[in-house]
């Protein structure tokens, strides 16, 4: 069983994919990403891999139900990728180099690209899960794309404010955020010359950490390559800080924020950027959503976003006096 399922009370749609609930925890004595598995190439540096459990599909069978009343259903229309990150099964993101990074970050952009190009795909999100904390079954370094046919609702709220904020003051909104985080300056845990990393007044999580893109661009396909390799050195610097605040692997989720499929309309006011939502409060405790998050999404910090960025910006550099 795959399909959407309309939900009236959000006006979003849910997947419901059954396959999924069968994917394996994976076996110490194999991976299918590892070179030798049978499933991916002998030599590879980073890999699109079509997922084994989808929960969008480009030919998907017709809905098992059929809608009633209020409630809809459509065909699960869409694709679900796997970025490989690299051969070694052992090596995350923080091991790679930044030439390597640069390589993923290729990649992403071929994908963005060609995903795009399908006139029923409505939105490209690339993202990462990390950590058991998030429910990662599979430990091979990798990400993943999901093409939907149905534009998500959180998405779609993002672009109706970052729309009526550049209605009302003809200005971005992101690039408003950029530059008020840049006057206050104390949520601000790097920069170079292409992006800004910071903890936003707003986030929900006590380490929710913003990249973004300094120029006003609004995907991976308009980036130069110097600002490939700037974006491949902020991921690397932070997620090194995260893994040094509490010197263990930070788990986190990390999503790619672009322009939507066919969004030339955007351009002038939605811009690139990468949010993470890691969901550690402290070294061995977990920031939980529970009811008034998930009930009502009033969202909570636990904690005030200009203590937390001290802390993170310590580990930054703590992490920088580690390397060679």
């Amino acid at each position: 069983m795959t399909e959407l399922r309309y939900n009236p009370l959000l006006g979003d749609w849910t997947m419901v994919a059954d396959k999924r609930q069968f994917r394996p925890n994976m076996p110490q004595d194999f991976c299918p990403f590892c070179p030798g598995s049978g499933r991916v190439p002998e030599h590879y540096e980073v890999l699109k891999y079509d997922n084994d459990f989808p929960a969008l599909l480009p030919d998907p069978p017709e809905p098992s139900v059929a809608g009633t009343g209020p409630y809809r259903v459509e065909k699960s229309y869409g694709k679900c990728e796997v970025i490989l990150y690299s051969p070694d099964h052992r090596a995350t993101l923080l091991e790679l180099s930044v030439a390597h990074i640069v390589k993923l970050v290729d990649l992403w952009t071929e994908r963005y690209i060609e995903l795009n190009r399908d006139p029923r795909h409505q939105y490209v999100m690339i993202f990462e899960n990390r950590g058991e904390e998030v429910g990662v079954t599979m430990p091979h370094p990798h990400g993943q794309i999901y093409a939907y046919s149905q534009m998500p609702l959180k998405i779609k709220t993002e672009l109706a404010n970052c729309w009526d904020h550049y209605d009302k003051t003809g200005q971005c909104l992101l690039c408003d955020m950029n530059r008020t985080e840049e006057e206050f300056g104390k949520r601000i845990i790097y920069e170079n010359e292409h992006f800004l990393a910071y903890l936003p007044f707003f986030t929900d999580y006590p380490f929710g950490l913003f990249i973004v893109s300094k120029a006003h661009k609004t995907g991976l396909d308009e980036f130069t390559s110097a600002e490939k390799e700037s974006l491949a050195r902020s991921l690397k610097e932070m997620i090194g800080a995260m893994d040094t605040l509490f010197e263990r692997p930070f788990p986190y989720m990390m999503v790619l924020h672009q322009r939507p499929a066919r969004g030339e309309e955007t351009r002038d006011y939605y811009h690139f950027h990468i949010e993470f939502y890691p969901p550690l409060r402290e070294k061995n405790k977990i920031k939980y959503y529970a009811s008034s998050e998930m009930g009502a999404w009033a969202a909570c910090n636990t904690q005030a976003v200009e203590q937390t960025a001290a802390a993170l910006r310590q580990a930054h550099q703590n992490y920088l006096k580690k390397q060679p």
